[in-house]
């Protein structure tokens, strides 16, 4: 917990727990705890390796090994100007950071952008992957269309301007009604960090580039629907119900509605389920892990 801590330790400490390595000339932070198989964590957007720190603990205490990187751009990985800030890029590369940690095989669990993220990295590493954990995601990418309140970083000067509302108190206030059912729990320190962690040197001008970089092809879509149609490992869909941009009926029902079947488990969470969740989701990847 972060009572009695500045945002700054917060950080820290965040960085203390992990370690950084490098890609292809970019320097990467990873989020890496316990031993075992290895679940390989992909987070979305604006977070970090920092949304997974709970689960990773937890999946440490389970016997696994939980590893998350901070894709370029974000958190406190590089975020170089000329990076191909593109799903398929983000994929190929956290494929590379799997090559230079050593790890052969990996359970995936994906959340938010993450997901096409995951699915094309699934897609083109099917003999790698254990199993497929999906948090609130989408798959559909030719037809996927923002959140209303995350629209407006499409835009040039718009989406400038409405960075730089992103504000401890403003973000507070988002993370509250968009995150997680109940932000109390969690002193607020951590949920300012994700506003340091967001901005750092560059202002988010990397974050920018992602939010403009969205893949929607049709191609795209079918390399991601590679990743869940006649796969040889266990995949499972874990929702947060309340999420009030990425809903269930319509997003989750888009993924488990592929051919190939999968567990869904539903729990009382919003958007960030890994704060509010962490132990349920680590047991349930646990549990797909021992049954894969």
């Amino acid at each position: 917990m972060s009572e009695g801590r500045t945002v700054d330790q917060v950080i820290a400490a965040h960085q203390a727990a992990g370690k950084f390595i490098d890609v292809d000339g970019i320097r990467t932070f990873v989020l890496d705890q316990g031993e075992g198989e290895v679940v390989f964590c992909i987070h979305g957007v604006p977070t970090s390796s920092f949304l997974y720190r709970n689960v990773i603990t937890s999946l440490a205490a389970k016997g696994m090994r939980g590893v998350c990187v901070d894709l370029p751009g974000l958190g406190l990985s590089d975020r170089p100007e000329d990076f191909d800030y593109t799903f398929h890029n983000f994929a190929r590369f956290c494929a590379r950071a799997a090559e230079v940690l050593g790890i052969d095989r990996y359970h995936l669990l994906i959340h938010d952008i993450g997901g096409p993220i995951g699915f094309a990295m699934a897609a083109e590493n099917r003999k790698k992957v254990l199993s497929l954990n999906i948090l609130n995601t989408w798959i559909d990418v030719d037809t996927f269309k923002k959140p209303l309140p995350m629209r407006p970083f499409e835009m040039p000067v718009l989406g400038e301007a409405e960075l730089k509302t992103i504000i401890h108190p403003s973000w507070h206030l988002l993370f509250s009604k968009m995150g997680v059912v109940n932000a109390n729990p969690i002193p607020k320190e951590e949920i300012y960090a994700y506003v340091d962690l967001l901005k750092r040197e560059d202002g988010g001008a990397a974050f920018l580039k992602i939010m403009r970089n969205f893949q929607k092809s049709e191609e795209f879509k079918r390399l991601c629907y590679q990743a869940v149609e006649n796969v040889p490992y266990p995949i499972q869909v874990i929702w947060g119900m309340q999420d009030p941009a990425l809903d269930y009926a319509h997003y989750g029902n888009q993924i488990i509605n592929t051919a190939t079947p999968m567990q869904v488990h539903q729990l009382e969470a919003r958007h960030f389920l890994q704060e509010e969740k962490p132990e349920e989701i680590a047991t349930l990847v646990a549990q797909l892990a021992g049954r894969g």
